[in-house]
């Protein structure tokens, strides 16, 4: 065999064993998720047993009250988790970016990436601790959906910090600089320059949150109370005394308005980086 056709055979060995590692990792994360969906429709009330196709699992949902009240729950401390984490992480950001010198940044830093690094066992555990000092103080807050909320947001803003920054640390500093020699003040700078180019960041930073939110178990177990038992804390419940059918439904409902959620921003993405990209050439021809 000559040593052309031995290259030729190694690439082509190396292609496939890559492409079979590949699919092999993408198997192992979503087969079981395929397992879960295709269950949701089984008329057994065993997961391990197939007893025909059905949809009064999806019926039984309905009426769920248990279940549907903390969907609505979780879905209402994501939305304003994912909401405070971007304004409160694009601050963050754009103070450790933008001033690179003021007194305590090194603390600061450390501070706002703390959460990334610890258990979120010992995060709510500590902020348990501190909302029952200040309630004791104060009379407030109670533990329910505020206290979740606090503790989401403490979690959130250091993912979105971390995904804004980035973004911000890629910028050309010349754009804004001309920007303000034309003439635009500091507010008109960043929201007719700095933000359209760190829009998709605040995009992703808000699903990235909003996700964390979503499932959470661990700190919505320390700081919920009664009355605001969030949808994963219902789940986890239900679990320990075996999984019921109606959770695979549930889990089916949410994983199809995630994978809508997900397309939908990333077309809007793309569609919103060709525009630039188009608005950008044409800029350039014109100044050519």
């Amino acid at each position: 065999m000559s040593s052309g056709r031995r290259t030729l055979f190694g690439a082509g060995f190396a292609r496939l064993f890559a492409r079979g590692w590949l699919g092999a990792g993408y198997l192992f994360l979503y087969l079981p998720i395929v397992a879960l969906v295709i269950y949701s429709f089984n008329d057994s009330p065993l997961p391990s047993v197939w007893a025909g196709f059905t949809l009064k699992w999806y019926a039984k949902l309905a009426t769920d009250n248990e279940m549907l009240s903390g969907l609505w729950l979780s879905l209402k401390i994501a939305f304003f988790t994912a909401c405070g984490s971007v304004v409160l992480g694009t601050l963050a950001a754009f103070a450790l970016v933008k001033y690179t010198r003021f007194r305590g940044r090194t603390l600061f830093g450390g501070m706002v990436s703390a959460p990334l690094v610890m258990p979120e066992v010992i995060v709510g555990l500590s902020l348990l601790l501190m909302l029952v000092s200040v309630q004791r103080a104060l009379g407030f807050p109670e533990r329910g959906t505020l206290t979740i909320w606090l503790g989401h947001l403490l979690l959130g803003m250091a993912y979105a910090t971390v995904v804004v920054q980035a973004r911000l640390q890629e910028l050309n500093p010349q754009l804004e600089e001309a920007a303000m020699d034309l003439g635009a003040r500091p507010a008109q700078v960043f929201t007719l320059v700095t933000l359209p180019m760190i829009a998709q960041s605040l995009v992703s930073a808000w699903l990235l949150t909003f996700t964390i939110s979503l499932d959470d178990v661990v700190l919505s177990a320390f700081l919920s109370g009664p009355g605001s038992t969030t949808m994963p804390l219902v789940i986890f419940s239900r679990a320990r005394l075996g999984v019921n059918p109606s959770v695979n439904a549930m889990a089916t409902v949410i994983i199809t308005i995630v994978f809508i959620g997900v397309i939908t921003a990333s077309y809007l993405i793309a569609r919103a980086e060709r525009e630039r990209s188009r608005a950008m050439a044409q800029a350039q021809r014109d100044g050519g």
